[in-house]
């Protein structure tokens, strides 16, 4: 009973980061800021890399 319920879920995250990682949405975060020191455009990079793999570990383990 739960596994259609997690690979939806699985499904609905890959897509979430084909559509976080795609060009418009990748465009938004390309200015000349900095965060923390840090260029912008890398920082969110892989501040939504480093938030997709959390999400993907808690599905997995919950």
């Amino acid at each position: 009973m739960r596994a259609p319920l997690l690979s939806q879920r699985l499904v609905a995250l890959f897509g979430a980061a084909l559509l976080l990682f795609n060009f418009p949405l990748l465009a938004l975060w390309d200015h000349e800021a900095m965060v923390f020191g840090l260029p912008l455009f890398p920082a969110a990079l892989f501040a939504v890399w480093a938030v997709l793999i959390g999400l993907l570990a808690w599905l997995m383990e919950s």
